[in-house]
């Protein structure tokens, strides 16, 4: 559970990073409370391993500070932060055992036999790696690799783990398999995490909250609901949400006493949403989720709803996603499986506005 009540774990202040005259990281504020699991979350160069690794130490921060459990580590070298880390690739010594990877920091730190043994196997324990100690890496599945790799972390008994894409090499089925083992470890651990990666489902599984960066600079910064249900611009929007959000263009008009979103024709009446300081006028971009468009009986319900006709059927599993035009453009919204959809079909939509997102058209911000 975070504590909120202290100083923050890590302090990111006014830090910037430049590779000549390249801006990779912009004048970065960040705080991560103790016990907090915090993902940085962006697509491939938005500086979130950058922003991990000046962290750790392995870079060098162009200007700003860095604290780490009130101490300034700013030019600290990497051992010296008290942090562990793991990295995408899973850096095993092959010709060790596991145990001999476990050990290996720890005996170049001198520390005792008996406490080399004993951090070995509290770790062995939390990561149900025990019947691996003797095996090589090359006798290992991709899964049980990295679960040595985590545990060369945690043998350090460090306050802050830092990890950077750890899951990004494994197939489907091992990346969430191992994003619940990194869940119940931080729930047992209770220590500071703070985790790097592109996969907005992992970010929304295991944060409390998250960075989502974009350009070297932090666009929002929240709990995953509350960047799901009000992202700040069209940017987090997109990026958080499987299947990505609708984007519908138009322009806010006023129709009569109350705001109103147009788009080819169609008016969606917004007295339920919440305009971010008032409503405008102007052209805007309508934002609204699959999940939160509704069919039939369900439409029924919704304070807005509209027929449309349906051009595609794509089969998920356990519901289906479904496409046809709105004012024009493509929309996307899931239904069940079972409910029996063809192309074709006219059918009956409904959503609440007040659950929509409207950005300005020209600056992508909310409104």
């Amino acid at each position: 559970m975070m504590d909120t009540s202290n100083t923050p774990s890590v302090a990111v202040r006014g830090v910037s990073l430049n590779f000549g005259a390249v801006e990779v990281l912009k004048s970065l504020d960040l705080e991560v409370g103790r016990g907090e699991f915090l993902v940085l979350l962006g697509p491939s160069g938005c500086g979130k391993s950058t922003l991990l690794n000046c962290i750790a130490g392995l870079l060098d921060v162009s200007a700003g500070q860095i604290f780490i459990n009130d101490r300034n580590v700013t030019w600290d070298e990497p051992k010296d932060r008290g942090i562990g880390m793991v990295f995408q690739s899973y850096a095993l010594y092959p010709q060790m055992t596991v145990e001999g990877n476990l050990s290996f920091g720890l005996k170049n730190a001198r520390l005792p036999k008996d406490e080399i043994e004993r951090r070995i196997a509290r770790a062995a324990e939390i990561l149900q790696i025990e019947p691996l100690l003797k095996r090589k890496p090359s006798a290992l599945s991709g899964g049980q690799r990295q679960r040595v790799a985590i545990g060369r972390a945690l043998v350090r008994d460090v306050d802050v783990f830092l990890f950077d894409e750890p899951l990004s090499n494994l197939d489907a089925k091992l990346r969430s398999e191992l994003r619940v083992e990194i869940k119940r470890l931080h729930q047992k651990l209770e220590n500071t995490m703070i985790y790097v990666t592109h996969d907005q489902i992992e970010a929304m599984t295991l944060a409390d909250r998250i960075a989502v960066m974009r350009g070297g600079i932090i666009q929002q910064l929240d709990t995953p609901q509350a960047i799901y249900s009000r992202p700040v611009n069209r940017f987090v929007a997109g990026f958080i949400g499987s299947p990505g959000m609708n984007f519908i263009e138009g322009e806010c008009v006023s129709d009569s006493a109350s705001a109103v979103f147009e788009a080819n024709g169609v008016k969606v009446p917004l007295d339920r949403y919440e305009f971010a300081g008032g409503a405008r006028t102007g052209k805007a971009v309508f934002g609204v989720r699959p999940e939160h468009v509704m069919l039939g009986d369900g439409a029924g319900a919704m304070p807005f709803q509209t027929d449309l006709t349906i051009e595609i059927v794509e089969p998920m599993g356990s519901d289906s996603l479904v496409w046809g035009k709105f004012g024009g453009q493509n929309l996307s919204f899931r239904i069940d499986a079972e409910r029996a959809v063809a192309k074709g079909d006219m059918v009956r939509i409904g959503f609440d506005p007040g659950r929509a997102s409207i950005f300005d058209a020209g600056t992508g911000e909310r409104i």
